[in-house]
């Protein structure tokens, strides 16, 4: 967020001062339109936000999570013991051992109790060949079991195999447990685009939607937050060509400021009616950008 405040002042400044100087007026004069005298500020704010995107994909999510395990080795014995107080996580999802992809809606610490289980396994190709659904799990003995569990098999065109095997209890050969759940838990923030792509993918023939939905979002924001910076500026332009003298420039800044303020408050209201499914997730990360590009356009198409 600091680099499209950055350049929210820099076009400020600079358009401003131009202004200032009369040097906009001569522009004008001689016949440029407004886009004209403003593409080099557009062309340096498509280059930052190109770098943003590069920067947040390449390096962001490695230092990221290299800061966590950073502060695991600091922290470890509050660590631990956190981890031994009673608590309810929710939406866990993880990659398994033999390709087995769990999706769990509710998982207690305390009992040892998994709730809304989803598992996908696959084959060494990643086409999938079971299902497995279940009410409840239990951790009992170094076991799992399952209540109320559904099967499906599946056959090389990913169609059902046969009838779907109904059990009201089954032991699960499962390794993995209740601490794997825990410790294992995946950050979509310390994922690039292509990890999240495929971990989007793996849980796509799944039925946990919330997962899915949060995912899909979290995906398509990391295409539009790095160009707010190109949005911001497009905002900035038709405020500071006003900044001519000094209380309509002051005037200026803190509308614009504002407006800034207002940008980011949306686009986090917009970013939460999306995780909650109010809206596509595409259209929650880029309503906000719309929203912005339409307003400046407006306002840049009505300067004199």
């Amino acid at each position: 967020r600091v680099v499209p405040f950055s350049c929210l002042l820099a076009t400020l400044y600079t358009f401003g001062k131009l202004n200032h100087d009369n040097e906009l007026i001569a522009m004008r004069s001689s016949g440029l339109h407004i886009l004209q005298i403003s593409r080099p500020v557009i062309i340096f704010g498509v280059i930052a936000s190109l770098v943003v995107f590069w920067v947040n994909n390449s390096f962001v999510p490695r230092s990221l999570a290299y800061t966590e395990r950073v502060k695991d080795e600091l922290f470890s014995e509050n660590q631990e013991a956190e981890k031994h107080k009673p608590q309810t996580l929710y939406n866990v999802c993880m990659y398994g051992s033999n390709n087995r992809l769990f999706s769990v809606t509710a998982f207690s610490t305390a009992t040892e109790t998994m709730e809304g289980i989803t598992i996908l396994e696959h084959d060494a190709e990643q086409n999938l060949t079971r299902k497995v659904v279940a009410a409840k799990g239990t951790y009992l003995d170094g076991k799992w079991i399952f209540h109320k569990v559904i099967s499906y098999d599946f056959d090389e065109e990913v169609q059902v195999k046969g009838e779907p095997r109904y059990e009201e209890e089954q032991i699960m050969d499962i390794r993995e447990t209740p601490t794997d759940f825990i410790n294992q838990k995946q950050k979509p923030a310390y994922m690039n685009i292509a990890q999240l792509k495929d971990y989007l993918r793996k849980f796509s023939e799944s039925n946990a939607t919330s997962v899915i939905r949060r995912l899909k979002v979290d995906l398509f924001q990391r295409f539009t937050e790095p160009f707010s910076s190109l949005v911001i500026i497009l905002l900035g332009i038709p405020f500071s060509l006003k900044m001519r003298k000094r209380a309509t420039g002051l005037s200026s800044v803190g509308v614009l400021l504002i407006v800034g303020f207002l940008f980011y408050v949306t686009n986090a209201v917009s970013v939460a009616f999306g995780y909650a499914g109010f809206l596509p997730p595409w259209l929650a990360v880029s309503l906000t950008q719309i929203l912005t590009l339409i307003i400046s356009f407006v306002y840049i198409a009505r300067l004199p």
